[in-house]
Protein backbone atom coordinates (compact mmCIF):
# COMPACT_ATOMS: atom_id res chain seq x y z
CA UNK A 1 0.00 0.00 0.00
CA UNK A 2 1.06 4.08 -0.37
CA UNK A 3 1.00 5.99 2.49
CA UNK A 4 0.12 9.67 2.45
CA UNK A 5 2.08 12.64 4.00
CA UNK A 6 1.05 13.00 7.52
CA UNK A 7 -2.09 14.97 8.94
CA UNK A 8 -1.55 15.93 12.65
CA UNK A 9 1.22 13.39 12.90
CA UNK A 10 -1.30 10.50 11.13
CA UNK A 11 -0.41 8.61 7.87
CA UNK A 12 -2.74 6.87 5.85
CA UNK A 13 -2.29 4.14 4.12
CA UNK A 14 -4.61 4.06 0.83
CA UNK A 15 -4.86 1.78 -2.43
CA UNK A 16 -4.97 3.78 -5.81
CA UNK A 17 -6.24 2.73 -9.33
CA UNK A 18 -7.38 3.55 -12.16
CA UNK A 19 -7.14 7.25 -14.32
CA UNK A 20 -10.22 9.43 -15.13
CA UNK A 21 -12.64 11.22 -12.60
CA UNK A 22 -11.87 10.36 -8.93
CA UNK A 23 -13.56 8.65 -6.39
CA UNK A 24 -12.62 7.78 -2.71
CA UNK A 25 -14.10 5.24 -0.71
CA UNK A 26 -14.43 4.96 2.86
CA UNK A 27 -14.63 2.08 4.55
CA UNK A 28 -16.58 1.11 8.15
CA UNK A 29 -15.81 -0.44 11.22
CA UNK A 30 -15.08 -3.45 11.42
CA UNK A 31 -13.54 -3.33 8.44
CA UNK A 32 -10.65 -1.28 6.31
CA UNK A 33 -10.29 -0.34 2.64
CA UNK A 34 -10.42 -4.34 0.99
CA UNK A 35 -14.49 -3.29 1.90
CA UNK A 36 -14.72 -1.67 -1.03
CA UNK A 37 -12.70 -4.50 -3.84
CA UNK A 38 -15.52 -5.52 -5.32
CA UNK A 39 -17.23 -2.27 -6.10
CA UNK A 40 -13.27 -1.09 -7.30
CA UNK A 41 -13.32 -3.94 -9.62
CA UNK A 42 -16.96 -2.56 -11.05
CA UNK A 43 -15.73 0.48 -11.49
CA UNK A 44 -12.80 0.08 -13.50
CA UNK A 45 -9.79 1.23 -15.26
CA UNK A 46 -11.96 4.18 -16.26
CA UNK A 47 -12.12 5.92 -12.51
CA UNK A 48 -9.32 6.88 -10.47
CA UNK A 49 -10.17 5.01 -7.38
CA UNK A 50 -8.64 5.88 -4.00
CA UNK A 51 -9.32 3.74 -0.76
CA UNK A 52 -7.19 4.94 2.30
CA UNK A 53 -7.40 3.10 5.65
CA UNK A 54 -9.10 5.90 8.23
CA UNK A 55 -6.85 7.11 11.28
CA UNK A 56 -6.95 3.80 13.48
CA UNK A 57 -7.34 1.54 10.87
CA UNK A 58 -5.61 -0.79 8.76
CA UNK A 59 -2.23 -0.11 8.18
CA UNK A 60 -2.77 3.66 8.48
CA UNK A 61 -1.00 5.01 11.60
CA UNK A 62 -2.56 4.68 15.38
CA UNK A 63 -1.63 6.87 18.01
CA UNK A 64 -2.40 7.33 21.75
CA UNK A 65 -4.01 10.32 21.91
CA UNK A 66 -7.38 11.92 23.24
CA UNK A 67 -9.86 10.63 20.94
CA UNK A 68 -11.96 13.57 20.51
CA UNK A 69 -8.93 15.17 19.29
CA UNK A 70 -8.10 12.78 16.90
CA UNK A 71 -10.31 10.06 15.68
CA UNK A 72 -13.79 12.07 15.46
CA UNK A 73 -15.35 12.64 12.44
CA UNK A 74 -14.01 16.32 12.13
CA UNK A 75 -10.28 14.63 12.55
CA UNK A 76 -11.06 12.09 9.96
CA UNK A 77 -12.07 14.38 7.65
CA UNK A 78 -9.20 16.35 7.86
CA UNK A 79 -6.99 13.37 7.03
CA UNK A 80 -9.07 12.51 3.86
CA UNK A 81 -9.14 15.99 2.83
CA UNK A 82 -5.50 16.06 3.27
CA UNK A 83 -4.99 13.20 0.88
CA UNK A 84 -7.28 14.13 -1.58
CA UNK A 85 -4.96 17.33 -2.17
CA UNK A 86 -1.81 15.36 -2.04
CA UNK A 87 -2.66 13.69 -4.47
CA UNK A 88 -4.60 16.73 -7.06
CA UNK A 89 -8.03 14.61 -6.88
CA UNK A 90 -10.19 17.52 -8.29
CA UNK A 91 -13.95 17.11 -6.83
CA UNK A 92 -13.99 13.71 -6.00
CA UNK A 93 -17.29 11.67 -5.50
CA UNK A 94 -16.94 10.23 -1.89
CA UNK A 95 -18.69 7.16 -0.71
CA UNK A 96 -18.66 5.74 2.49
CA UNK A 97 -20.53 3.80 4.98
CA UNK A 98 -20.65 3.08 8.25
CA UNK A 99 -17.55 5.21 10.00
CA UNK A 100 -17.47 6.10 6.04
CA UNK A 101 -20.37 7.49 5.74
CA UNK A 102 -20.00 10.13 8.61
CA UNK A 103 -16.54 10.87 6.97
CA UNK A 104 -18.13 11.66 3.91
CA UNK A 105 -20.81 13.73 5.40
CA UNK A 106 -18.25 15.69 7.53
CA UNK A 107 -16.03 16.20 4.34
CA UNK A 108 -19.41 17.85 2.14
CA UNK A 109 -20.23 20.04 5.19
CA UNK A 110 -17.01 21.06 5.66
CA UNK A 111 -15.15 21.35 2.43
CA UNK A 112 -17.85 21.31 -0.37
CA UNK A 113 -15.82 23.12 -2.93
CA UNK A 114 -13.60 19.78 -2.46
CA UNK A 115 -16.33 17.34 -3.25
CA UNK A 116 -18.20 16.69 -6.54
CA UNK A 117 -20.81 14.44 -4.28
CA UNK A 118 -21.25 11.96 -1.93
CA UNK A 119 -22.66 8.75 -2.09
CA UNK A 120 -23.51 6.59 1.46
CA UNK A 121 -25.07 4.07 3.03
CA UNK A 122 -26.39 4.82 6.75
CA UNK A 123 -25.62 5.71 9.31
CA UNK A 124 -27.33 9.19 8.24
CA UNK A 125 -29.10 11.54 10.48
CA UNK A 126 -32.46 12.18 11.60
CA UNK A 127 -32.57 9.01 13.94
CA UNK A 128 -32.89 11.59 16.92
CA UNK A 129 -33.99 9.82 19.98
CA UNK A 130 -35.74 6.55 18.31
CA UNK A 131 -31.77 5.54 19.21
CA UNK A 132 -33.43 4.72 22.48
CA UNK A 133 -36.10 2.19 21.68
CA UNK A 134 -35.52 -1.29 23.05
CA UNK A 135 -34.61 -2.66 19.42
CA UNK A 136 -31.92 0.06 18.93
CA UNK A 137 -30.59 -0.43 22.29
CA UNK A 138 -30.46 -4.03 21.52
CA UNK A 139 -28.31 -3.70 18.30
CA UNK A 140 -26.63 -0.63 20.23
CA UNK A 141 -25.16 -1.94 23.37
CA UNK A 142 -21.60 -2.59 21.63
CA UNK A 143 -21.02 1.82 21.53
CA UNK A 144 -21.52 1.74 25.00
CA UNK A 145 -19.31 -1.37 26.03
CA UNK A 146 -16.35 0.42 23.39
CA UNK A 147 -16.49 3.25 26.29
CA UNK A 148 -15.33 0.91 29.03
CA UNK A 149 -11.63 0.19 29.78
CA UNK A 150 -13.05 -3.37 30.19
CA UNK A 151 -13.42 -3.56 26.22
CA UNK A 152 -9.73 -3.37 25.87
CA UNK A 153 -8.81 -5.19 28.65
CA UNK A 154 -10.78 -8.26 27.20
CA UNK A 155 -10.29 -7.87 23.63
CA UNK A 156 -7.28 -5.78 22.74
CA UNK A 157 -4.27 -7.97 21.77
CA UNK A 158 -6.23 -11.44 21.45
CA UNK A 159 -6.34 -12.16 18.23
CA UNK A 160 -8.56 -15.61 19.31
CA UNK A 161 -10.75 -13.22 21.13
CA UNK A 162 -10.62 -10.56 18.50
CA UNK A 163 -11.74 -12.65 16.09
CA UNK A 164 -14.57 -14.25 18.14
CA UNK A 165 -15.95 -10.37 18.32
CA UNK A 166 -15.99 -9.56 14.88
CA UNK A 167 -17.38 -12.89 13.79
CA UNK A 168 -19.90 -11.55 15.61
CA UNK A 169 -20.67 -8.02 13.68
CA UNK A 170 -20.04 -9.77 10.54
CA UNK A 171 -23.11 -12.33 10.93
CA UNK A 172 -25.20 -10.42 12.84
CA UNK A 173 -25.15 -6.97 10.67
CA UNK A 174 -24.77 -8.55 7.29
CA UNK A 175 -28.42 -9.70 5.02
CA UNK A 176 -29.90 -13.47 4.58
CA UNK A 177 -27.50 -13.91 1.38
CA UNK A 178 -24.08 -12.81 2.36
CA UNK A 179 -21.06 -14.49 5.06
CA UNK A 180 -18.19 -12.89 4.89
CA UNK A 181 -15.22 -15.81 3.69
CA UNK A 182 -13.22 -17.30 6.84
CA UNK A 183 -9.97 -16.04 5.25
CA UNK A 184 -11.02 -12.47 5.15
CA UNK A 185 -12.30 -12.83 8.93
CA UNK A 186 -8.63 -13.73 9.73
CA UNK A 187 -7.24 -11.56 7.69
CA UNK A 188 -8.98 -8.72 9.61
CA UNK A 189 -8.50 -10.76 12.91
CA UNK A 190 -4.79 -10.17 12.40
CA UNK A 191 -4.80 -6.41 11.41
CA UNK A 192 -7.56 -5.61 14.40
CA UNK A 193 -5.54 -8.19 17.12
CA UNK A 194 -1.98 -6.47 16.92
CA UNK A 195 -1.72 -5.04 20.13
CA UNK A 196 -3.44 -1.43 20.40
CA UNK A 197 -4.90 -2.32 17.42
CA UNK A 198 -8.54 -2.79 18.88
CA UNK A 199 -8.33 0.09 20.88
CA UNK A 200 -7.73 2.63 18.21
CA UNK A 201 -10.30 1.23 16.02
CA UNK A 202 -12.65 2.16 18.99
CA UNK A 203 -11.44 5.36 19.51
CA UNK A 204 -13.86 6.37 17.13
CA UNK A 205 -17.04 5.55 19.38
CA UNK A 206 -14.75 7.11 22.34
CA UNK A 207 -14.38 10.02 20.53
CA UNK A 208 -18.03 10.74 20.40
CA UNK A 209 -18.52 9.82 16.74
CA UNK A 210 -20.97 6.78 17.09
CA UNK A 211 -24.74 6.38 16.24
CA UNK A 212 -26.13 6.93 19.57
CA UNK A 213 -24.16 9.80 20.54
CA UNK A 214 -23.95 12.14 17.30
CA UNK A 215 -28.40 10.87 17.07
CA UNK A 216 -28.94 12.55 20.69
CA UNK A 217 -27.23 15.45 19.78
CA UNK A 218 -27.92 16.09 16.28
CA UNK A 219 -30.44 19.07 15.96
CA UNK A 220 -31.95 20.21 11.91
CA UNK A 221 -30.14 23.29 10.52
CA UNK A 222 -31.70 25.74 9.23
CA UNK A 223 -31.96 25.10 5.40
CA UNK A 224 -29.11 27.48 4.37
CA UNK A 225 -27.01 25.12 6.58
CA UNK A 226 -28.05 21.82 5.56
CA UNK A 227 -25.51 19.85 3.22
CA UNK A 228 -26.01 21.07 -0.71
CA UNK A 229 -23.49 18.43 -1.98
CA UNK A 230 -25.60 16.14 -4.08
CA UNK A 231 -26.12 13.18 -1.97
CA UNK A 232 -26.91 9.76 -2.83
CA UNK A 233 -28.33 7.90 -0.31
CA UNK A 234 -28.35 3.77 -0.79
CA UNK A 235 -30.54 2.41 1.96
CA UNK A 236 -30.03 -1.53 2.75
CA UNK A 237 -32.94 -3.54 3.18
CA UNK A 238 -31.54 -5.66 5.93
CA UNK A 239 -29.30 -3.65 8.16
CA UNK A 240 -30.32 -4.85 11.95
CA UNK A 241 -28.98 -1.07 13.06
CA UNK A 242 -30.76 1.40 10.18
CA UNK A 243 -33.91 -0.01 9.30
CA UNK A 244 -35.24 2.02 6.30
CA UNK A 245 -37.94 4.19 8.19
CA UNK A 246 -35.43 5.83 9.66
CA UNK A 247 -35.01 7.86 6.40
CA UNK A 248 -37.56 9.65 6.59
CA UNK A 249 -35.94 13.16 7.74
CA UNK A 250 -32.85 12.95 5.51
CA UNK A 251 -34.83 16.26 3.65
CA UNK A 252 -34.09 17.96 7.52
CA UNK A 253 -30.23 17.57 6.80
CA UNK A 254 -29.68 17.26 3.02
CA UNK A 255 -30.91 20.18 0.27
CA UNK A 256 -30.65 17.81 -2.66
CA UNK A 257 -30.57 14.03 -1.84
CA UNK A 258 -32.42 10.71 -3.27
CA UNK A 259 -32.58 7.46 -2.16
CA UNK A 260 -32.38 4.21 -3.55
CA UNK A 261 -33.19 0.78 -1.35
CA UNK A 262 -30.21 -1.77 -1.58
CA UNK A 263 -32.97 -4.86 -1.98
CA UNK A 264 -31.66 -7.50 -0.02
CA UNK A 265 -28.44 -6.22 1.82
CA UNK A 266 -27.89 -5.96 5.16
CA UNK A 267 -25.15 -3.44 6.81
CA UNK A 268 -21.76 -3.95 4.97
CA UNK A 269 -23.43 -2.48 1.40
CA UNK A 270 -20.07 -2.15 -0.36
CA UNK A 271 -20.09 -5.96 0.04
CA UNK A 272 -23.22 -6.96 -0.27
CA UNK A 273 -24.44 -4.81 -3.23
CA UNK A 274 -21.61 -3.70 -5.09
CA UNK A 275 -22.97 -3.61 -8.26
CA UNK A 276 -25.57 -1.15 -6.61
CA UNK A 277 -22.90 0.74 -4.88
CA UNK A 278 -20.60 0.85 -7.96
CA UNK A 279 -23.58 2.57 -10.59
CA UNK A 280 -24.71 5.23 -7.92
CA UNK A 281 -20.96 6.11 -7.64
CA UNK A 282 -20.61 6.29 -11.73
CA UNK A 283 -23.77 7.96 -11.64
CA UNK A 284 -22.94 10.76 -9.45
CA UNK A 285 -19.43 11.12 -11.21
CA UNK A 286 -21.06 11.53 -14.86
CA UNK A 287 -23.62 14.06 -13.06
Amino acid sequence: MLRSAPVDGFRLAYDRSGSGPPAVLLHGWPGDHRDWKAVRELLGNGTNVVAPDLRGFGESDKHARDPRDSYSAAAQADSVLGLIEELGLERPVIAGYDVGSRVAQQLARAAPESVRAIVVAPPLPGVGDRVLGERAQREFWYQAFHQLPLSEQLVDGDQRAVRAYLEHFWAHWSGPSFRIEDAELDRLAELYGAPGAFTASIAWYRAGSGTVATSLAERPPPPEQRIATPTTVLWPEHDPLFPPEWGDRLSEFFGRVSVESLTGAGHFSPLEAAPGFAAAIRAALED
